[in-house]
């Protein structure tokens, strides 16, 4: 079978973002060693155009991504994470993100490319509730418990998230292990420790 037969199969012939079913091609989520059915998706050509092209994307298109994102392939899931990443600037597209949970392999891939490359990530600096300026490998702890979606599992209060990595191009948002499970944190529901 042909990649494309493969992606047909598994998308049961519709776009993998919006499920849109008209003009669909296969699309090669970089960066990859080669193309293969895993590193692929298929989609069409309004999904297509936005992804390569941010100066034309229709904001409400990328709504779709509300079900999308809980696609349990790979490639779906670091499409959606950055295109959410991309819209930031609407509240429910940071709400989403705030929910999307991909696992350590998944997430380097998502973060492998920025297409906000013109961004100066230094600029950015992350506080906590309190103001105080937060670094990577820090300690902090949670101010109120937070329901951790599609993780099934209530982050309680007070719970202490130690080594915590900060996201480059978000000062709202750290990352940090809790359960074992490597999560997304809003700075203003934490506190630094020590």
């Amino acid at each position: 079978m042909t990649i494309r037969e493969i992606l047909q199969t598994r998308s049961e012939g519709s776009c993998e973002l919006c499920a849109a079913s008209e003009g669909l091609s296969v699309y090669e989520v970089q960066p990859q060693n080669e193309a293969t059915a895993d590193t692929c998706l298929l989609v069409c050509e309004t999904c297509r155009t936005q992804i390569d092209d941010p100066q034309l994307m229709d904001v409400h298109h990328w709504r779709c991504l509300n079900e999308s994102m809980w696609s349990q392939v790979p490639a779906v899931q670091v499409t959606a994470w950055r295109m959410l990443n991309r819209l930031e600037a609407e509240d429910w597209a940071r709400s989403l993100l705030d929910m999307l949970y991909l696992d350590d392999e998944t997430l380097a891939w998502a973060k492998a490319t920025d297409d906000r490359s013109g961004d100066d990530g230094a600029s950015i600096t992350h506080k906590d509730s309190n103001g105080v300026t937060l670094a990577a490998g820090d300690t902090v702890v949670l101010i109120k418990d937070l329901n951790v979606k599609g993780a099934g599992f209530t982050a309680k209060r007070g719970t202490a998230v130690r080594n915590i990595s900060l996201v480059h191009d978000n000062a709202a948002h750290i990352e940090g292990r809790v359960n074992n499970q490597q999560i997304v944190i809003l700075t203003e529901f934490v506190k630094k420790s020590g």
